[in-house]
């Protein structure tokens, strides 16, 4: 059944990503524990969480700075693992695009992989949706898990050291990647992509301060694009 009103969207999106709490709770204690085995204090890791709010730059970001790495390869690093998100971001533009400077402001700010995965396949299936449908679903995704985040980041470094290491909560992160971009493997070019950015991650992993997730992710989307372009003109050939 169709979404009728903003308010139903917004209800809609929240339900949707209420499993990915499970997700943003264990991932945002970790990231607490481990900036405060870092040195950080409370209000820094809460105002890091709060400020960034991407837990993978986040995390990257936190390891290269424990190993010392240049100031810029941080930043790069940080940046390149969330190069993602300006794709999430023209991918949405145009379901997202219309709205007031201040709205997509807000929308730019909450773009996570949750909210993304859930967003572009509800908007693709329905594309009867209005403006301000839309922008409540997407919003209804990051009721529950934007507080959540910061809830378990302040958790996480309160407690600090204190997380028995048998917990494993870092077991969330692949397995929360993996839910999300396997539904979203829908075309070739997509899968190739995901395998060479893979095989290439594998291959440069001995790269320092994890140069290679960097080199994989543009090997990634050079392949993906270059399949979509190879599939363009075959369809065009055969027209």
């Amino acid at each position: 059944m169709a979404i009728t009103t903003p308010k139903s969207a917004f209800w809609k999106g929240l339900r949707d990503s209420t499993p990915f709490v499970l997700v943003a709770g264990p991932f945002g204690m970790l990231f607490g524990v481990l900036a405060s085995e870092a040195g950080l204090d409370v209000v820094a890791t809460l105002t890091f969480s709060v400020s960034v709010f991407a837990g993978s730059a986040q995390f990257t970001a936190l390891q290269l700075m424990q190993e010392n790495a240049p100031t810029l390869i941080v930043l790069i690093s940080a940046l390149a693992v969330n190069l993602r998100v300006a794709m999430y971001s023209a991918s949405l533009t145009p379901y997202l695009g219309g709205a007031p400077l201040w709205k997509r402001a807000i929308a730019a700010y909450l773009i996570v992989d949750q909210s993304y995965a859930l967003s572009v396949v509800k908007f693709e299936t329905e594309p009867e949706l209005t403006s301000a449908e839309r922008y409540a679903y997407f919003f209804g995704t990051n009721a529950l898990i934007a507080p959540c985040w910061y809830g378990a980041t302040l958790a996480g470094a309160l407690l600090g050291n204190r997380v028995p290491e048998g917990l494993a909560l870092d077991f969330v992160l692949p397995l929360a990647f993996l839910a999300m971009i396997g539904p979203m493997l829908r075309t070739t070019a997509h899968v190739v992509a995901a395998l060479v950015a893979i095989t290439t991650a594998l291959a440069a992993a001995w790269l320092p301060y994890n140069l290679g997730l960097i080199v994989a992710g543009i090997a990634g989307m050079v392949a993906g694009a270059q399949v979509e372009l190879w599939m363009a003109r075959k369809t065009g050939a055969q027209t």
